[in-house]
């Protein structure tokens, strides 16, 4: 068993003081000023910028507990959260507390509950699993909060695009000069790795490949933009933002995560047939298994788009997990450096679930993907939807996509999963009953279409509020 949170790979581990550049401190209370002070509507904004372009490892240290800048602008989140809906009688999440936040929740606590059980006794499982809660609870909540319309997804795309667009800038320049800029704010190196002689930028992430995951998992977002013709400047930015950081990653993951959003959007004049499609890719994949002398997740080890990728080493890492089933299936192990080389690495985000919460958690954890691509084709399966809407939820579609690849090269243990909490709840928004249906008169203010909580605007023309 393997629980990382942002960057602190077993109990107690990581800084043991306060490490937070008086930059970083700034910026980190403007933000959290302004997500206390904006409208709703706008508090997203401070919100996604301050925990994407502020190095994830700054920290406060405080009684043994790592305060790192996502947990603390999550903190005064969740507090501006209690206090609308103490203030409110108004649902406060689009659609109501529905199945995703239901099975969101369910795997949270089922994979927190496993290691508290496995190190039962060990204060710091305990407070290790309270700042896992802190993190993904609030920071899930959180973002369907402050996202609850489709003008809120376009507040979150925009925003995207703007953090792409620097990080494209900071990451290329990482790649070209051997010089990570965020390295010198602190907890991050200013030398980037190398690899087969190529530099692997990682801007403000933990890792190279979790930052090139990031911007490919986004495309979607940015070609939502430009399709929508009023943000064609922001989808620019954005698209080359997400573009340079994947290739300045030198990593296979993003890559692939990159031409899995392009795949799907190729399968657009096929979505009257995707159950087809669905079983026709099962079927394949069975008939590869059974004609290859390896297994078919051995398919991994021929993906070579990046000179000195370790594609075999992830086939084997599903392999070693699949046959010592029995050693986890209960709450998970710590075990796993005992099934071959390197094999405690949880660089796949199915296989980390499994391995850290169980045979509970990963269940959880496949039925909210499956239940998201669910919600999604039941959507846009609706009679007269406009093609618009039916576009958003196609690009919400193809980022699933994206990230269910992604996965399969890396577990996301640092600022990268809250793009994944962000997609959820744009899904949730997309597929809420009743927002399709809503339309918004002209005569209508956007500040009434605020005050109205279950009304709900649809895509019209991406105005912005």
């Amino acid at each position: 068993m393997n629980p990382q949170t942002f960057g602190q790979g077993s109990f107690g581990g990581g800084y043991t003081d306060t490490n937070m550049h008086p930059a970083v401190a700034l910026a980190l209370i403007v933000a959290i000023a302004l997500l206390l002070r904006l409208p709703r509507k706008y508090a997203v904004v401070p919100f996604l910028l301050a925990v994407f372009l502020l190095p994830v490892g700054q920290q406060l240290y405080l009684g043994g507990v790592h305060l790192y800048v996502p947990r603390l602008i999550i903190f005064f989140g969740i507090a501006r959260l209690v206090w609308t809906k103490l203030r409110s009688n108004t649902q406060i999440f689009t659609g109501g507390f529905n199945d995703l936040d239901k099975i969101f929740t369910c795997w949270a606590l089922f994979r927190s509950t496993a290691v508290i059980i496995f190190f039962w006794g060990n204060a710091s499982a305990l407070t290790n699993q309270a700042a896992f809660l802190w993190d993904v609870l609030g920071g899930y909540f959180l973002l369907r909060f402050l996202i609850r319309d489709t003008r809120d997804i376009v507040r979150a795309a925009k925003t995207f695009a703007v953090i792409a667009g620097v990080l494209g800038l900071a990451m290329m320049n990482e790649s070209l000069r051997d010089q990570n800029v965020f390295g010198y704010l602190g907890s991050l190196p200013i030398v980037p790795a190398i690899r087969e002689g190529k530099i692997r930028a990682q801007g403000p992430f933990e890792h190279a490949i979790l930052a090139g995951s990031f911007g490919a998992t986004l495309l979607p977002f940015f070609l939502w933009l430009w399709y929508g013709k009023k943000s064609r400047i922001l989808a620019v930015a954005g698209i080359l933002g997400c573009t340079s950081m994947v290739v300045s990653s030198s990593s296979s993951t993003p890559l692939l995560a990159y031409l899995a959003v392009i795949v799907g959007l190729c399968f657009w004049p096929l979505r009257e047939h995707m159950r087809a499609v669905r079983w026709l890719l099962v079927i394949s994949l069975i008939a590869c298994h059974l004609m290859m002398k390896a297994p078919v997740w051995f398919l991994i080890d021929h993906v070579d788009l990046v000179a000195g990728n370790s594609g075999y080493h992830r086939a084997m890492l599903i392999d070693t997990f699949i046959r010592h089933f029995r050693e986890w299936w209960l709450i998970g192990t710590n075990q796993a450096s005992t099934w071959g080389f390197e094999m405690d690495d949880l660089c796949n985000q199915w296989v980390a679930e499994g391995e850290t919460g169980g045979l509970a958690t990963l269940i959880c954890f496949v039925l909210l993907i499956s239940r998201a691509f669910g919600k999604i084709g039941r959507a846009r399966s609706r009679a007269s939807l406009p093609r618009k809407q039916e576009w958003l939820l196609w690009f919400l579609g193809a980022a699933l996509f994206s990230h269910c690849v992604a996965y399969f090269g890396i577990s996301y243990f640092d600022q990268t999963q809250f793009s994944w909490f962000a997609l959820l709840s744009a899904i949730s928004v997309a597929t809420a009953p009743g927002v399709l249906a809503v339309t918004v008169p002209k005569t209508v203010s956007s500040e009434t279409v605020e005050v109205r909580e279950n009304s709900f605007p649809v895509l019209g023309g991406m105005r912005e509020a």
